[in-house]
């Protein structure tokens, strides 16, 4: 039977759109601004809310039932034996204005001044005399068109519904931030009619006819009249629930392209899943660092998530259930073969805490939980569609490869299903990741997560940074730092093209949300697109501006060479900061300059992409290391997106028994006591020196002990003791493993440098895949009082510093010739320098 019955009113209308007096010396029926608005409102055949109406015309002819100006009563006669569980009416009434405070009629008042008033009263007249009444009141059954924010009706819908919008875009011009709520308004600048559902308590009853009848305290207009034929409120929906739908399986198809549609109700989402094995996950090697992405192959197989009312149809291809049937029985089936699945029904709402089994504390961390079938399930106040392209998400949320997480301070509230659920909590790189089956009861509403320690550095001297964080609050930083494990986080301001991220957050001091052992200081990123990057890290004081200089892409368009790397660092150290040259060594000129200069303290190595020890930046660093320059291993990970975890890349700086504070950091930094990492623990000990020390031996040399350790909460593969570059003792697992040692006595016969580095081969899912390596900063063995260096280094560098000359003199846009002269003078230096050794070691 068809759920709805359109009603033909044109025979009943009585007013079009024009505000004429319905007869001879009425007055108009609406104010002047609203009938001037109404020219806005829908007209012929309509959906609302998934039911059909048959308006009336929008211009020329009659297109209104009006009551309350002239005209006090209409009954439409229904065919004889008509059935309806609800009468669904389009209407809406006069703006509301109040005389006694001298408000004129004329003027239209967006505010509902007199709620509740009782305007008319629509009749149900039975074929068998009886008849029930329902009083028509304003802001309840009807409501005026023209309304401030937040004076929707109680009982009735404006005749537009939200639509869902996928957050991830595409976007058109200026709905980015809205469409980060995943609802579109679809009103636009049109005024709504209001949809109101009248029940009818006797629907085995036949209706003969439907009375409307005006009290006369106002006007108000019937639009559409459609009698409805189901058994529940056709526009009360049931919450949102996820159903699977599975097709026959010749019918497999791409979620993009399918049709899916639901008459009264929404389709919020329509996706498919990877395939979920559930002790394949608990038990891999790996756990708290994602997933790789697999994109779902077309299936006969997809979810949708859906807010509908009972009566509803849902249709998907060829195939259509009542999701009556699907709410009522857990499952329907088309009559060609598919088959509609609700999936987790009954729900629990819990509190949960992430309890720090040594302290018996809750601790910060970030979460996963996701059902048998796959689907996350976030705490409250997080995303369930993590988004992850730049600059568009702020939030404590967290996407690596196809994983979803939040971060949170280690109580949080949560929705999960009844039954068998799925949790993973991390918590940086000494904790055990864990990943365990939770069994969620009725009524549960407490849930304990107990995390580990494995390692615990801070208590042998070290604290961990990262040295490259962009665009999130300072506040939000902290969090996620605590929940990473991070004690120092170098949140950096920056340009980027007309762009400013983060100004308002720089104080030149630590940032006021700094506690519990993590700490927050809002620095800068200063770049320029071709002669590099410079992360000034604590400055005190005044900001150092401009933040960028030299035009696109870092800069704005025309931005002229306002000032090189070497001011930046100059006032970097000035203001008692760090120089740390980010994702080094791109951009790639003037960065050799400033190292050469002695003007860096720091290197970020991260870009540990493939499965070597010898990738690019490590190599590049060697050369300066092989050139005598000593510049310590720094990690940070140019967080600049929700794909992106704090820490993922960290530094981890040896304090030993001073207190945790910016300036001990800053210091540690300076003095070369640091390992860069992703992932594993490493020591190194050359004749009982650490990293950043510094041995001197005679002429002729020696034979020096050195030990490396690295341990992780992962397994790795490899270890390796390097000098100068080259591996001079190693440790493999091919099956990988968890600790590993060398000892080893490596035969030195000029100044060199030896360092410790480790890797494995498993991946961890950050936006930009990255393998678990870490890498010590040298010790450094000066021989017979000789600096360190290698010609043919040397000579790379001088070319690179021509080029930053060339592109200066060439392609630049110079602030003024003094000003470029400056900036060229640098140059010029460092050439001097380097020229120098390299003269005195090859004559």
């Amino acid at each position: 039977m068809n759920k709805f019955t359109a009603m033909d009113l044109s025979r009943y209308f009585n007013a079009d759109r024009r505000n004429l007096p319905l007869k001879p010396g009425a007055r108009p029926p609406w104010q002047d601004a609203l009938a001037t608005a109404a020219a806005t409102m829908l007209a012929g055949d309509q959906t609302l809310w998934g039911i059909p109406f048959r308006l009336g015309p929008a211009e020329g002819q009659p297109c209104w039932i009006v009551l309350g100006a002239g005209s006090d009563r209409v009954d439409i006669d229904l065919p004889a034996g008509t059935l309806a569980s609800y009468i669904v009416i389009v209407h809406f009434c006069n703006s509301s204005h109040d005389e006694s405070v001298g408000r004129p009629r004329q003027l239209l008042l967006n505010a509902v001044m007199r709620p509740g008033e009782h305007l008319a009263d629509y009749t149900l007249l039975y074929s068998d005399g009886s008849e029930h009444g329902q009083p028509i009141r304003r802001r309840f059954e009807i409501n005026e068109p023209t309304i401030k924010w937040g004076q929707n009706a109680f009982v009735a819908l404006p005749d537009s519904a939200d639509r869902p919008v996928d957050p991830l875009g595409p976007h058109a011009a200026g709905q980015w931030g809205s469409n980060q709520t995943g609802i579109a308004d679809t009103q636009g600048s049109r005024v709504p009619y209001w949809v109101y559902a009248l029940p009818n308590p006797h629907p085995e009853r036949p209706l003969a006819a439907i009375r409307l009848q005006a009290t006369g305290a106002d006007t108000l207009a019937i639009a559409g009249l459609t009698l409805f034929h189901g058994e529940e409120h056709p526009l009360r929906y049931h919450r949102l629930e996820t159903v699977r739908v599975s097709l026959p399986a010749q019918e497999t198809t791409d979620p993009a392209q399918i049709a899916a549609s639901i008459d009264l109700g929404t389709i919020v989402r329509c996706y498919a899943l990877p395939d979920f094995q559930p002790q394949a996950w608990l038990a891999a090697l790996v756990k708290g660092w994602g997933e790789e992405p697999r994109p779902p192959a077309p299936a006969s197989t997809l979810m949708l998530d859906v807010a509908a009312a009972p009566d509803a149809t849902l249709t998907v291809g060829r195939h259509s259930v009542a999701m009556g049937d699907v709410y009522k029985n857990g499952q329907a089936h088309s009559a060609g073969g598919a088959r509609i699945e609700l999936l987790t029904p009954h729900k629990a709402w819990l509190h949960v805490t992430i309890m720090d089994d040594a302290t018996g504390k809750p601790t910060p961390a970030r979460v996963h939980f996701r059902s048998p079938d796959g689907r996350y399930f976030p705490p409250y106040g997080h995303r369930h569609q993590v988004n992850d392209n730049w600059f568009e998400d702020y939030g404590a949320d967290l996407k690596l490869g196809s994983t979803q997480y939040a971060y949170v301070d280690g109580t949080f509230q949560i929705e999960l299903p009844i039954g068998r659920c799925y949790a993973e909590v991390s918590k940086g790189f000494e904790y055990e990741a864990v990943r365990q089956e939770v069994d969620i009861q009725p009524g549960q509403r407490e849930l304990t997560i107990r995390l580990q320690r494995r390692f615990d550095l801070r208590r042998q001297g070290w604290v961990t940074a990262d040295t490259h964080v962009h665009f999130i609050s300072p506040q939000t930083a902290w969090l996620e730092g605590q929940a990473e494990g991070l004690n120092v986080i170098n949140l950096l301001a920056s340009q980027w093209g007309d762009l400013f991220t983060n100004v308002g957050d720089l104080t030149g001091r630590l940032s006021g949300c700094s506690r519990d052992d993590t700490i927050v200081w809002v620095g800068s990123e200063n770049r320029q697109h071709i002669l590099g990057h410079m992360s000034l890290l604590g400055v005190k004081g005044a900001p150092i501006m401009p933040f960028c200089a030299g035009g696109p892409q870092e800069s704005f368009f025309g931005d002229p060479m306002w000032m090189g790397l070497n001011e930046w660092a100059d006032r970097c150290r000035q203001q008692d900061g760090v120089v740390v040259i980010p994702h080094f060594p791109n951009p790639y000129a003037e960065v050799a300059a400033e190292i050469i200069l002695g003007k860096v303290d720091g290197v970020e190595l991260r870009e540990f992409y493939s499965p070597t020890l010898n990738n690019y930046n490590l190599l590049e660093w060697y050369r300066f290391l092989n050139l005598g320059y000593r510049v310590a291993a720094v990690g940070g990970t140019d967080k600049m997106s929700a794909g992106m975890p704090v820490g993922g890349v960290r530094t981890y700086a040896y304090l030993g028994d001073e207190d945790l504070s910016f300036d001990n950091w800053a210091k540690a930094v300076r003095a070369g006591h640091t390992f860069t990492t992703s992932g594993p623990i490493i020591d190194l000990r050359v004749e009982g020196k650490g990293m950043g020390d510094a041995i001197y031996l005679p002429a002729g040399g020696g034979t020096l002990e050195v030990q490396a350790e690295a341990r992780s909460v992962a397994p790795f593969h490899i270890v390796q003791i390097v000098m100068n570059g080259k591996v001079v003792a190693e440790e493999t697992a091919e099956a990988g493993t968890y600790e590993a040692h060398i000892a080893a006595k490596v035969k030195v016969d000029s100044s060199s440098w030896l360092a410790a580095r480790c890797l494995s081969m498993h991946k961890l899912w950050h936006c930009w895949p990255v393998h678990m390596v870490a890498h010590t900063t040298p010790v450094y063995v000066n021989v017979d009082n000789r600096d360190q260096f290698n010609p043919s280094d040397a000579t790379y560098m001088l070319t690179l510093l021509d080029g930053g000359l060339a592109w200066l003199d060439t392609l630049s846009i110079p602030a003024s010739p003094e000003r470029q002269q400056e900036i060229t003078s640098f140059y010029h230096e460092a050439k001097r320098r380097l020229g120098q050794r390299l003269h005195a070691h090859t004559h």
